[in-house]
């Protein structure tokens, strides 16, 4: 640990800002490693607490150093995360969660801890914090799956070469897969209903000048296209869910072909864990007396667990229903009117519901939420423009 110099005069707006940013910085990665955590399997949810265990240790060190010289320390509930970075952190694809965590980590490197503030001990500080930061950046890129040459910095000795050992295990049981969850499938249902219905509304309109012909053409294709999308993510779920039934099935198989791979390779995974080798050993050998108890436990840490649930028909629905609302809002004007007023009308609400649906994208692809609403917005506009334009070229 850095010693600190005692207060020799007041401190610079660069000291004081650059401590103060770095502070918040680690308050708000903690609390993202620790949502992010609660949706990973074990191995992965240790590193990434300990990193979160590591940003409380960096805040101690940069508080006691703001002490030092002087710098008020604000209150720990004044930094929050918003709502839609906790939103995110729930429904957000984990990979992307940490592929820009990892970003996130390196930005932070670069900007708050290698240019010099202009004080010596400040500086030496920041520096050793800059060099742990840089090993969460490798080491958020392990958990994602990728490699460094320089190993998993935030693992002891003992624990990196468990992992080694676990890495070179896995690399033979190349069959591992993995799913997905339904949600985002249902932002993107609502996203593909509305666009495709608008793009019909938009053409009908322009060919027959918003007539009852309009309230048909939408009602149909807003129907079409919600029992397409609820067959079809159906279907996508059904086979996620063999996908995941025929990992479980080849890990009973190596289980019963390579018991004592099989069980070492549990051992190593509770090493890991931070238990003591004999321990570890002494457990995987009790699990491996019962075949279903090993396997529910390697299914566990190798693939996030049995894949006993089929969530067929919960997706089904879900895709079906956002689909057919958002297919059903360009539509909405002509069951009560027709004419100008209903295509003014429908093109209003269509654009406000194409710009909250491409916010509510935001939370899957973590862009900023008015920019994936505007760009959405700008999508829609040019479909319906378009398609009006062919509707009054083709008049029916």
């Amino acid at each position: 640990m850095t010693d600190v110099a005692p207060n020799t005069g007041a401190p610079s707006a660069e000291v004081r800002d650059r401590l103060l940013r770095a502070w918040r910085g680690e308050i708000e990665a903690g609390r993202m490693y620790e949502l992010i955590a609660k949706r990973l399997p074990d191995r992965e949810a240790e590193i990434l607490r300990r990193m979160a265990q590591a940003e409380s240790s960096h805040r101690e060190r940069l508080e006691r150093r703001m002490h030092e010289l002087g710098v008020p320390i604000p209150s720990e509930s004044s930094v929050r995360l918003s709502g839609w970075a906790k939103l995110q952190a729930r429904i957000a694809p984990v990979d992307r969660l940490l592929a820009a965590r990892e970003a996130a980590e390196d930005d932070e490197v670069a900007d708050l801890y290698k240019h010099p503030t202009g004080d010596e001990t400040t500086d030496a500080l920041l520096h050793e914090i800059r060099k742990e930061e840089r090993s969460h950046s490798m080491a958020v890129s392990e958990i994602r799956g990728g490699t460094s040459d320089d190993g998993d910095l935030s693992l002891t000795a003992s624990q990196q070469r468990a992992k080694t050992a676990v890495d070179r295990i896995l690399g033979r049981e190349s069959w591992h897969q993995t799913s997905g969850g339904w949600i985002s499938g249902a932002i993107y249902g609502a996203n593909d209903g509305l666009a495709s219905v608008f793009g019909i509304v938009a053409g009908v309109s322009g060919a027959t000048g918003g007539s009852s012909f309009v309230l048909t053409a939408g009602a149909a294709g807003a129907i079409a296209a919600a029992l397409s999308m609820a067959t079809g993510a159906y279907l996508a779920e059904r086979s996620e869910a063999e996908v995941a039934h025929a990992n479980v099935e080849r890990e009973r198989r190596e289980i019963a072909e390579h018991p004592e791979e099989e069980k070492e390779e549990l051992s190593l995974f509770y090493q890991l864990k931070g238990v003591d080798e004999e321990t570890a050993n002494a457990m995987a050998e009790q699990l491996s007396k019962s075949p279903d108890a090993m396997l529910r436990a390697l299914a566990a840490e190798e693939f996030g667990g049995m894949g006993d649930v089929d969530n067929a028909a919960q997706a089904s629905i879900a895709a079906g229903v956002s689909t057919g609302l958002g297919a059903l809002i360009p539509v909405i004007p002509f069951i009560f009117m027709d004419g100008a007023i209903a295509i003014a009308i429908a093109a209003v609400i269509s654009l406000v519901a194409h710009f909250l649906v491409g916010a509510a994208k935001s939370l899957v692809t973590l862009r900023t939420w008015w920019a994936a609403g505007l760009e959405m917005t700008v999508a829609g506009v040019i479909v319906g423009g378009a398609t009006y334009l062919v509707g009054l070229a083709l008049p029916t």
